[in-house]
C-alpha cells in the first residue's frame, strides 16, 4: 500500500546542506514515537518518511483500516507529531526490502542507525549526497535479516552507562548530523 502526503520544505538560512535525506522507520510499535519521528524529520528537512512493516501510520484518504482503529492510532500519532504528519511527506509500506531496491535505484545509500559489531561511528562516516536512514524496533533493534540488506550500519557513540538511545533520539541525532555535516 502506498500512501503519500505532500509536504513542502522551505529553505531556511540554516539549510547549509542540500543533501537528500530520507527516514525509514521499520517495525516501530509506538504511535507516540512515530509522531515524534514525523515531527523530528519535518523539522530537520527530511525529504520523506517511510513507515514500514507494522509501524503505525496516520489516517489518510482511502484508508482501509477499520475506522475506529485508524482514528485511535491517528490520535496517538498526532499527540506528538503536532500536525507534522500534515507537513512532511510520508508513505506506508508493508515491505521494506522492496523500498531498499527502489531507493538504491534512485541513488540512495541505505544506512541503519544501529549498534552492530561491524558498525561505523556516525562522526567517522563520510556522508553521501543521498542518504536513507533506517531506524527500527525500540528494544530489540533492527532485525538481523534487515541489517544484512543495508549498505552500512552507523552507530551513535555512547559515553554514559546506558546502552542505547530511544529510537526518536537516535533518529534526531542522525538526521541532524546528516543535515548539518558537509
Amino acid at each position: 500500500m502506498v500512501i503519500n502526503t505532500v509536504g513542502a520544505h522551505p529553505v531556511t538560512p540554516y539549510s547549509i546542506d542540500m543533501r537528500e535525506i530520507i527516514l525509514i522507520a521499520h517495525n516501530v510499535r509506538s504511535a507516540h514515537n512515530v509522531g515524534s519521528l514525523l515531527r523530528t524529520a519535518e523539522g530537520l528537512g527530511a525529504l520523506k518518511v517511510y513507515l514500514t512493516g507494522y509501524t503505525p501510520y496516520p489516517m489518510h484518504n482511502g484508508d482501509v483500516r477499520l475506522p475506529h482503529l485508524a482514528q485511535k492510532i491517528h490520535k496517538q500519532i498526532k499527540k506528538t507529531a503536532l500536525d507534522a504528519e500534515e507537513f512532511v511527506s510520508w508513505e506506508h509500506r508493508s515491505e521494506v526490502t522492496e523500498l531498499f531496491t527502489e531507493l538504491r535505484a534512485n541513488g540512495f545509500t541505505i544506512a541503519a542507525v544501529e549498534q552492530h559489531s561491524g558498525s561505523t561511528a556516525l562522526p567517522d562516516y563520510a556522508l553521501p549526497a543521498k542518504l536513507a536512514l533506517l531506524v527500527g524496533r525500540e528494544v530489540e533493534g533492527i532485525e538481523p535479516e534487515i541489517l544484512d540488506l543495508v549498505d552500512i550500519c552507523l552507530e551513535i557513540p555512547m559515553f554514559g552507562r546506558k546502552e542505547s538511545f530511544n529510537v526518536v533520539q537516535a533518529a534526531a541525532m542522525a538526521l541532524y548530523y546528516a543535515r548539518f555535516t558537509k
